[in-house]
């Protein structure tokens, strides 16, 4: 156990606000803070990597999980489960390590609940009008999971002002360097586990 408690960075977005752009950036630079991965019940996407993207489990083993008390916190966002295996999150905190926790905003506000010194970053995209450019282009989705998400992120807009820092994500450079700067200078020298 390190002398020195650790850091959680929650990061929250909109769909296709590009939150996981910007964790990917920091992450490639600093390889030593860490990315906790999260369990889903969302079917595997293109591109996604097990492990790394999510732990992808069935919907009844997920449920399982949640009954053993396995997750730090949890939730039902788009049809699935999401949620965040507090194991990972408590002994690396401990160790004195930085984490980013990439999750929703019903999910932050949990962790931000259990966590009070944990950093909350919202990432605001640029204008709706891009935002919804930006999801069609993904093409990872139909259309109509894409209406959905944008009715989704239109109420998770309105829940940027209960997180310590915003972001908006209009320049990708500019959006980078504050978000490093917010990682790189948080500090919380205290444990709350």
């Amino acid at each position: 156990m390190s002398d020195k408690y650790g850091n959680l960075f929650i990061i929250s977005s909109v769909a296709g606000g590009g939150k996981s752009t910007l964790i990917g950036l920091i992450l490639k630079k600093y390889p030593d803070i860490l990315f906790s991965v999260s369990y889903t019940s969302r079917p595997i996407r293109g591109g996604d990597i097990e492990g790394k993207s999510y732990h992808f489990v069935s919907k009844e083993k997920f449920e399982d999980l949640v009954v053993k008390n396995y997750f730090y916190e949890w939730a039902q966002v788009h049809d699935n489960y999401y949620g965040t295996p507090k194991d990972f999150i408590e002994k690396n905190l401990l160790d004195g390590k930085k984490i980013i926790l990439d999750i929703d905003v019903q999910g932050a506000d949990k962790v931000k609940a259990h966590l009070p010194s944990s950093v909350s970053i919202f990432i605001v995209p640029p204008s709706r009008e891009i935002w919804v450019e930006r999801l069609k282009n993904r093409g990872t989705d139909d259309p109509l999971v894409i209406e959905k998400r944008i009715r989704n992120g239109l109420h998770e807009l309105e829940a940027q002002d209960r997180f310590d820092f915003r972001i908006v994500n209009d320049n990708l450079d500019k959006a980078l360097h504050e978000l490093e700067s917010i990682i790189l200078e948080n500090e919380k020298p205290y444990p709350e586990i």
